[in-house]
């Protein structure tokens, strides 16, 4: 470690609390304006050239809302789409009705995991928020839940999707990881899913029902939550109720809209990102079912699909004139468009640490570490995620150090370090981050609120997924 890199390092630091004290200070800075401004500063303290800078910025806005703000957009159309059919609410309807509040977190928790199995943490987040939105509006209609409905049913959600993100291929993470430590496809399938299942229950129904009651305040945006969820605040529960009877609701009268087809309405994306899955798994690479199954698959395509597919539902009803669905959509982007500019600031962010030469010097003092392999390759992509923003960086980076320490020989050992590099790739998931943001203004979050349930959950999937790869060393 130079002196260079110690300064690179300590210049994160300062910055990161910059950036909080900005956003939570007496200034209440917007997010994106601190973002920004931190951003400029940060790479001008660590000597990127003003030409590059600018450039560095442009580069991480767009880049990350290529990846995510489009289908964000797309997300909050389809879920407009979804709510003004009626398919959210006879969805939540059916969940509410049918399962008792304490089983509704492992629900949600079991969907999120289907669901993360082909897509990445964003889009599935973006898939899965009318879902919970809706659900937690009726449990907050029926009083069944201690605390914030919308914290004890979304910490299941991220804690699935971001443990299939991470520590499971088809993601690019694990997949990255598998190839270059040559660890084997189907070995790696296995160990991963032994230790996500744990570590999404731990992380997941556990910890929400811990920690929803302490933020009983949280609750998102009304504009967003009417949005996925129809519009009027949930009415209350009227008539009986046995354990199984399904709660009447003025919403759910005017849904008309079977279940089932709610449901396909939902997984239309998942089915196309799942069939991309196999396709580049099972095909031929010159095949061109593959290609077109590739092209499907692309997450922006795969939303535009749903899309299409709940506007096909909410016409087919024709309860709605044209020009009512169109004033929909455009209504629908209104409550996005804050959180598209502060996943961007955070993208522009995340890529002037990584121009800057933080990643180098923080692989440069872990390659000097005497540590168990397993450990030093989650603490490297751990550290390196954390203070560039990237869990791609972290994973290649980690990769790349630990990969001459266990030769080529593959087996348990090579596919248990893919699962705890991946599992360093997403902790301490916070303000360089798009998804911490996402989550953030998603659920009308402040920045404490936010750690302890974006920034804990990630950490503790983190902890845990280390802390199974390690137990399973021991068969090794």
């Amino acid at each position: 470690m130079t002196a260079h890199s110690w300064w690179l390092l300590l210049i994160v630091a300062v910055a990161i609390a910059a950036l909080i004290l900005l956003i939570n200070s007496r200034l209440r800075l917007h997010p994106f304006i601190a973002l920004i401004l931190v951003t400029v500063c940060t790479g001008l303290a660590a000597g990127e050239p003003v030409a590059d800078l600018t450039g560095s910025i442009e580069d991480g806005a767009g880049g990350t809302l290529g990846d995510v703000g489009l289908t964000l957009a797309l997300g909050a159309m389809l879920g407009r789409l979804l709510s003004d059919s009626g398919a959210t609410d006879a969805l939540a309807h059916a969940l509410v009705g049918r399962a008792a509040p304490r089983r509704l977190p492992w629900l949600v928790a079991a969907a999120a995991f289907v669901i993360g199995i082909p897509m990445f943490f964003e889009v599935g987040l973006i898939v899965l928020l009318p879902l919970i939105f809706s659900v937690a509006r009726r449990l907050d209609a029926q009083g069944g839940a201690k605390g914030s409905s919308y914290v004890l049913l979304g910490v299941p959600a991220i804690a699935s999707l971001s443990t299939l993100h991470g520590m499971l291929p088809p993601h690019p993470g694990p997949l990255t990881a598998m190839t270059g430590l040559h660890a084997d496809l189907g070995l790696t399938l296995v160990v991963g899913l032994v230790c996500a299942v744990p570590t999404v229950i731990l992380a997941g129904p556990v910890y929400a029902r811990w920690i929803a009651p302490r933020l009983p305040e949280v609750r998102p945006d009304a504009a967003l939550v009417a949005q996925f969820t129809g519009g009027a605040p949930a009415p209350a529960v009227t008539g009986s109720a046995g354990p199984g009877a399904r709660p009447r609701t003025e919403a759910a009268s005017r849904t008309g809209v079977p279940v089932g087809l709610a449901v396909a309405s939902v997984l239309v994306p998942v089915a196309l990102m799942l069939l991309r899955t196999l396709a580049e798994t099972l095909l031929d690479s010159g095949s061109t079912l593959r290609a077109a199954l590739t092209f499907a698959g692309e997450p922006l395509v795969a939303m535009l699909a749903g899309l299409l597919f709940a506007l096909a539902l909410t016409m087919a009803q024709g309860r709605r004139p044209g020009e009512e669905i169109r004033t929909s959509l455009a209504d629908s982007l209104k409550s996005v468009a804050g959180i598209l500019l502060i996943i961007g600031g955070g993208g522009a962010f995340k890529q002037v640490l990584q121009d800057s030469g933080i990643g180098d010097a923080i692989a440069a003092a872990a390659r000097g570490a005497h540590l168990n392999v397993i450990l030093l390759g989650w603490l490297v992509s751990l550290l390196l995620s954390l203070t560039t923003g990237s869990a791609t960086v972290g994973i290649v980076s980690a990769t790349g150090i630990v990969a001459p320490l266990i030769g080529a020989a593959g087996g348990l050992r090579a596919s248990l370090l893919v699962v705890a590099i991946g599992a360093g790739s997403i902790g301490l998931n916070y303000v360089n981050h798009a998804g911490f943001w996402l989550v953030k203004e998603s659920f009308g979050m402040d920045l404490g609120q936010a750690a302890k349930t974006q920034t804990a959950v990630q950490t503790l999937v983190s902890v845990f997924g280390l802390a199974m790869a390690l137990l399973l060393s021991l068969f090794a």
